[in-house]
């Protein structure tokens, strides 16, 4: 096995103060060039499952209601993982350049989540224009938007 070595390069701060993405200090300047961008693809570390149990773990019984009896790990998006590597797209509402802090609506990730790498969204890498799902999941919003006013808590069964 391979092992690589991975740079935490800031902290999300999510609390009720909101969302924020904090860059150490030395990672401010690869902020340059982000304004007109309005969405980032945030990579993060699901550190509260980072435990050899959790990484050892392939398959889920039904995490989702409409699901399979049984799923393989890579059909998730559990933080259960061989490698609890989180991406998120998120929507910038502020860049603060000075103190290397962006201000998003939103996150799954909890107060404190190690950051890992910021991409900017691009629809002409990230966007697919007619992906297909599983018919247990057809029925899930088809964007980021819409999915702020979807009933998440009548899908999932944790």
């Amino acid at each position: 096995m391979t092992t690589y070595k991975v740079n935490t390069i800031g902290r999300i701060c999510n609390n009720e103060s909101g969302a924020i993405i904090q860059l150490e200090p030395e990672y401010i300047p690869a902020l340059t060039a982000l304004d007109g961008f309005s969405h980032l693809n945030v990579l993060w570390w699901f550190s509260d499952f980072d435990t050899q149990e959790a990484r050892s773990v392939l398959e889920a019984p039904k995490p989702y209601k409409q699901a399979p009896e049984t799923m393989g790990i890579f059909a998730t998006r559990s933080p259960v993982r061989p490698n609890p590597i989180a991406l998120t797209t998120v929507e910038i509402i502020d860049i603060d350049y000075v103190n290397g802090r962006i201000h998003i609506a939103y996150i799954d990730a909890n107060d404190g989540s190690p950051l890992l790498d910021l991409k900017p969204y691009t629809p002409s890498l990230d966007r697919v224009e007619r992906p297909e799902v599983p018919g247990w999941c057809g029925h899930w919003p088809k964007s980021l938007e819409e999915s702020a006013d979807f009933a998440w808590e009548n899908e999932f069964n944790f």
